[in-house]
Order: C-alpha cells, then sequence, then structure tokens
C-alpha cells in the first residue's frame, strides 16, 4: 500500500461521489466545514468529532531547552499547542487495517 497524503480536493471529490452535490459545491462544502474547525479552535473551544476524534487547544509554559550540538541553554517561550485525541472506534480501525495487512 503506497502511502498517499489526502487533500481537500480528494475530501471534495469523494463529497461529490457520495452526496451527488456538484464539484463546486462540494469544495464548498468542504472549505466551510473546515473553516468552522478552524474557527472553534481559535476561539479556544475544544471540536469532538463522533467515531473521529476531539481536537482541542493547549497551553504549553515558557521552559529551558538544550541546543542538543552545543549544549546551549535556550529559552522555550510559551505558546499554544494543537492536539489531536483519537477515538476508541478509529483506533480500533487502524489497528484492524494494520492486522488485516499482515504489518
Amino acid at each position: 500500500m503506497a502511502n498517499r497524503t489526502v487533500t481537500r480536493a480528494d475530501l471534495a471529490e469523494a463529497v461529490y461521489q457520495s452526496v451527488g452535490l456538484s464539484r463546486t459545491e462540494s469544495a464548498e462544502l468542504v472549505e466551510r466545514v473546515l473553516d468552522l474547525i478552524c474557527d472553534a479552535l481559535v476561539e479556544g473551544d475544544n471540536v469532538k468529532l463522533s467515531s473521529f476524534g476531539s481536537f482541542q487547544v493547549r497551553a504549553k509554559n515558557e521552559r529551558i531547552g538544550r541546543n542538543p550540538k552545543t549544549g546551549e541553554e535556550v529559552p522555550i517561550f510559551p505558546r499554544q499547542v494543537l492536539v489531536f485525541k483519537p477515538s476508541n472506534v478509529l483506533k480500533t480501525k487502524i489497528n484492524k487495517s494494520m492486522v488485516g495487512a499482515g504489518k
């Protein structure tokens, strides 16, 4: 199985094939859904997609890091990070697909 990246265009094409909207409407629908998810995360809301997983923004505190090459201490500033936690349904599907593929 070749590693492949699913793009927005791929999602829009899948909506087009499954739902029967026009290609333009399908692309707009995918864009709108992604925009809504992004807007919610920017506002600090958690996004939970049933049977898929949840996204949340977490605050990380400032800490001291170290340059592995020189050993020099470098401050790592406070920041926001995006965290994805897959649902148990998604984890099960992924693990079943790996078992079926002989991995």
